[in-house]
């Protein structure tokens, strides 16, 4: 199975913790030249000093705030320039915050929209060309598992994430022909920092103990425990790899079994 990356740089965004750092760990395994793309400088470089590294690899960092597209555009275009093309790209941003859809500011969905769809289309545009002329593209997005079935108090995040999975599958089938994948992964109950916020929101509105909250959301996962961002870092790995040539425009849950629909 063919799973090296030598040769092929990856954009791996919201990689200075959680998720995207564990992705950004896992292609440098495999051979790719990262660069890391977030909002705090000084995370990314420490996320860059510790990154696999070997001969020809070129790991780098690029800093933008992902609620403003102009600005993402504007960093990627200079970045290109600089670094040249990109034929990985791992859009990966924070959610929105919790709580019910019917008590959300109209303004939250537009937030939410830029924050996630917008940008995420900046980038693809941008990177686009790059994978085109390689014949080789790898777009994959980290969403939610929302999209096969919403979360109770995230109404905001069911909303968007549905959105980004209904555009990457209508880019899925425009984008085949050039040999680029569009691929979805969908995190269930991770052990990182988002977890941490929605544990501790249900602590309040229950009224219950981390211990209580967390027993409650354990016993809803057939494994029987939260995921690790490794765990997610290995089939983000695999669907940007040429050994998953063959797979495009599927959503993907890693959630140890919880997703109550096929």
């Amino acid at each position: 199975m063919d799973l090296n990356l030598a040769g092929k740089r990856a954009l791996v965004c919201g990689s200075s913790q959680g998720i995207g750092r564990a992705c950004a760990e896992q292609l440098a395994q495999l051979g790719a030249s990262i660069t890391l793309f977030s909002r705090d400088r000084e995370k990314l470089e420490a996320v860059k000093k510790a990154l696999h590294s070997s001969a020809g690899q070129d790991h780098r960092v690029l800093v933008a705030d992902f609620s403003d597209p102009g600005q993402v555009a504007t960093a990627i275009e200079a970045h290109l320039a600089e670094a040249g093309p990109c034929e990985i790209l791992i859009n990966n941003t924070g959610g929105p915050a919790p709580g019910p859809a019917h008590t959300a500011e109209p303004q939250a969905f537009v937030d939410a929209f830029n924050l996630h769809l917008v940008s995420n289309q900046t980038l693809v545009q941008a990177l686009l060309p790059g994978m085109q002329a390689a014949g080789y593209g790898r777009i994959i997005n980290i969403i939610s598992t929302s999209v096969k079935l919403p979360l109770r108090g995230l109404g905001v995040s069911n909303t968007i994430r549905g959105a980004v999975a209904s555009w990457a599958k209508t880019l899925a089938n425009e984008l085949g022909p050039f040999n680029i994948t569009v691929n979805n992964v969908l995190p269930g109950a991770t052990a990182t920092v988002r977890l941490d916020a929605i544990i501790e929101n249900k602590m309040k509105k229950q009224g219950k103990s981390r211990e209580e909250v967390e027993a409650a959301e354990k016993s809803t996962i057939p494994l029987g425990r939260f995921g690790e961002a490794s765990e997610l870092a290995n089939a983000v790995a695999f669907l940007a790899s040429p050994a998953a040539s063959y797979i495009s425009g599927v959503s993907l849950p890693v959630d140890g079994g919880r997703t109550g629909c096929l």
